[in-house]
C-alpha cells in the first residue's frame, strides 16, 4: 500500500541464477561470466515455488555476467501467475525517458502491480566502465537522484517533463504508455547503499532505503531518519534455519569448510581484492565485520569473506531466526531481501518453517 498502511514483513529473494549449488564465491563470480545465460527453465520453476513459498517478490540482479534483467524479468513474469519482480536498476546506462518506458511497458504488459525497483548507483568502478561508466562514488549518488528525479516526473504525469540538470537534459519530455498500478502512482522504490548519499537519495527519490544487516541495536540510529521521513527500511541478509541451533551453526560452519575444500588456496584472496577494489561504503563496512564472525547470538558474518557482502546470515533454530525477524520489526524494518544456501532448499526451509512462525508472531 502506497500509504504504508500495511505493516506486515515482506520477504523477498535472489532469483535463482548460476545454478542451484550450495555455494559460489564471489572471486569465482567475479572472474567468469558463468550465469550470463538466462535459465529459463530453472528459473520458472525457481518463481513458482517462491509464489508457493508466500515470497512477496524476487531480486533480479544487474551485473555483467548476467543477463539483462528487464528483459530476464519481462520474461519470467509473462510465464507466471502472480509472483513479483523486484528489478535491479544503475543509473547511467540508460535515458531515464527510455527506462520510464520500459518500465511503463512491462507494467502494462504484466498486470497485478508485480514490478518494484531496485536503485544501485554501482558498487565497482572496473565494473562501470565495462559499460563507460567513469564517475566517483558521490557523482554516481548525484545522477542517480537526476535519473530517479525524471523518472519519477513521468510518474507523476503532471505535464511535459523538462529538466536541466548536470548529467541529464530533457525537453518537453512525454511518453505515450502510461504506467498501470491499482496501488502505487509510481513503481515501489528500493534505494540500496550504506552511504550518505544512499540514505539522501531514499528520502528524495525511493520508498525503501535497503542496507546490509546488522543487530537491531546497531540499527536504530542509522534508521530512524528514514521512519521519521515516511521511508521504509529494509536488509539484505542471508539465513540459515534449522531445526536446533546446533545443526544451524554446522550447517554454517560447514559451509566454509566444503568451499575450502574446494576452490583454491587464493580464492580468499581474491574475495578480499574484491572489497578492496570497490568504493561502496556499505561493502567496505559489511567486510570489516566479517574480522567479529559473530555480531550475535544468531548473527553471523563468517560468510562474508568467502561469498560476498550479502552474506551476512541469520544462524538458528526456526523458531529463532523468526524471532529474529520480528525484533527488526520492533524497531520499524519492514523488508528483507534473502538468499541461502542451496539455493532452492533455502528458500524451502524458510517458506514451510520460518514464515509460518513469522507470522502468528506478528498478531
Amino acid at each position: 500500500m502506497e500509504n504504508g498502511k500495511d505493516r506486515r514483513l515482506k520477504f523477498h529473494w535472489r532469483l535463482l541464477q548460476g545454478g542451484t549449488g550450495k555455494s559460489q564465491s564471489i572471486a569465482r563470480q567475479h572472474e567468469v561470466a558463468q550465469t550470463s545465460l538466462p535459465e529459463i527453465e530453472a528459473q520458472l520453476k525457481f518463481c513458482q515455488l517462491a509464489e508457493e513459498m508466500e515470497i512477496d517478490s524476487l531480486l533480479v540482479d544487474f551485473s555483467y555476467g548476467k543477463p539483462d534483467p528487464i528483459l530476464l524479468s519481462t520474461a519470467l513474469a509473462l510465464q507466471t501467475q502472480k509472483m513479483k519482480v523486484m528489478i535491479a536498476i544503475r543509473s547511467g546506462l540508460m535515458s531515464p525517458t527510455l527506462f520510464a518506458q520500459q518500465v511503463n511497458t512491462f507494467s502494462t504488459l504484466i498486470s497485478g502491480d508485480r514490478v518494484t525497483l531496485n536503485v544501485v548507483a554501482g558498487h565497482s568502478p572496473k565494473e562501470q566502465r565495462y559499460y563507460g561508466d567513469f564517475l566517483s562514488h558521490d557523482e554516481r549518488y548525484a545522477r542517480t537522484e537526476e535519473f530517479m528525479t525524471i523518472c519519477n516526473a513521468f510518474w507523476d504525469n503532471n505535464g511535459l517533463v523538462n529538466y536541466n540538470g548536470s548529467y541529464f537534459q530533457v525537453e518537453d519530455g512525454k511518453l505515450a504508455t502510461p504506467f498501470k498500478s491499482e496501488g502505487y502512482s509510481r513503481p515501489y522504490t528500493f534505494i540500496s547503499g550504506g552511504s550518505e548519499a544512499a540514505k539522501k537519495l531514499t528520502v528524495n527519490a525511493g520508498h525503501c532505503w535497503m542496507r546490509f544487516a546488522d543487530v537491531p541495536q546497531k540499527l536504530v540510529e542509522s534508521i530512524q531518519p528514514m521512519l521519521d521521513a515516511g521511508k521504509d527500511v529494509g536488509l539484505r541478509l542471508c539465513v540459515i534455519p534449522r531445526s536446533t541451533r546446533k545443526e544451524a551453526i554446522e550447517t554454517a560452519n560447514n559451509l566454509i569448510k566444503d568451499f575450502i575444500d574446494s576452490h583454491p588456496q587464493d580464492a580468499k584472496e581474491k574475495a578480499r581484492a574484491f572489497f578492496k577494489e570497490s568504493d561502496s561504503v556499505s561493502i567496505k563496512e559489511i567486510y570489516e565485520h566479517s574480522a567479529n564472525e559473530w555480531l550475535s547470538d544468531h548473527l553471523w558474518s563468517g560468510a562474508i569473506p568467502f561469498f560476498g557482502p550479502s552474506c551476512i546470515a541469520l544462524v538458528g533454530s526456526y523458531e529463532e531466526v523468526a524471532s529474529a525477524f520480528i525484533q527488526y520489526k520492533e524497531i520499524g524494518i519492514t523488508h528483507f531481501i534473502l538468499s541461502g544456501w542451496p539455493k532452492e532448499s533455502a528458500m524451502i526451509s524458510f517458506g514451510k518453517y520460518v514464515l509460518p512462525l513469522v507470522r502468528e508472531m506478528e498478531h
